[in-house]
């Protein structure tokens, strides 16, 4: 069952998917067509499911359920994560590459491999200031707070 994601609980699960890249206005408007069906259909044995999603900078995937009816289950997990490499597959793609960090630099929102990452942070190219994306975050309020938060306020502060 699909519901606004702005009125979904702060306690409602998230999951968080970065493109490697920005999405186009028209692919934008197929996956918007996309999650809004696959939501609406989405389902934990055989009960609909309450959840939402939002697009964040042309480039994060944002899904929120709210658990408070109906928790979601190995399979239904699966057929979102079937979907995400759907998605993967449809626009060429990586979504679900967790090993891979983006962050601020101006206004711009950079992509780098952990690697790179750490790299960059040994030669200063970014600080504890910089703004990273919190991609480990567990609820829609963590997400809320905590998403978007300097490198010193996450699991990067290893690295800076």
């Amino acid at each position: 069952m699909l519901a606004d994601f702005n009125t979904l609980p702060d306690s409602s699960r998230v999951w968080i998917y970065q493109a490697n890249r920005s999405f186009s206005d028209q692919e934008l408007s197929e996956i918007k067509t996309d999650l809004t069906t696959f939501l609406e259909n989405w389902t934990a044995h055989g009960k609909d499911l309450k959840a939402g999603f939002e697009i964040k900078y042309n480039r994060f995937l944002v899904i929120a359920l709210d658990q408070s009816g109906q928790s979601a289950t190995g399979c239904s997990i699966d057929a979102s994560v079937h979907f995400i490499q759907h998605l993967e597959q449809k626009y060429q793609v990586e979504l679900l590459d967790k090993m891979n960090v983006s962050f601020k630099q101006g206004e711009y929102v950079a992509y780098k491999s952990l690697s790179d990452f750490k790299a960059m942070a040994k030669q200063k190219s970014i600080s504890k200031n910089t703004i990273v994306f919190n991609n480990l975050v567990a609820t829609k309020g963590e997400y809320g707070e905590h998403w978007e938060v300097p490198a010193s306020e996450s699991w990067h502060a290893r690295f800076v």
